[in-house]
């Protein structure tokens, strides 16, 4: 993956969205935008970072960090240590 695509916003996001279980409602309630400029959501979405999981049909999809958005997360973590 490219770093230099991963905004601080993008960042973030994926800080944010790592922080608690977050439901797909949650996430889209506090993330989803119509602005063209504000695709953080769908960015991290498309670059497979997050994926929204549905494990049971009686309980809400859950939006999750893949193994690539946990990487990019830790990267960026330790790049602010140093």
């Amino acid at each position: 993956m490219n770093e230099a695509v991963l905004t601080s916003l993008t960042m973030e996001f994926l800080e944010w969205a790592s922080s608690a279980q977050r439901t797909y409602e949650q996430v889209m309630a506090a993330w989803r935008s119509s602005c063209p400029r504000y695709t953080i959501w769908e960015d991290a979405l498309a670059m497979g970072l997050i994926e929204v999981i549905d494990r049971d049909k009686d309980a809400p999809s859950r939006v999750c960090l893949t193994q690539e958005g946990n990487a990019a997360l830790q990267r960026y973590r330790e790049m602010k240590i140093s």
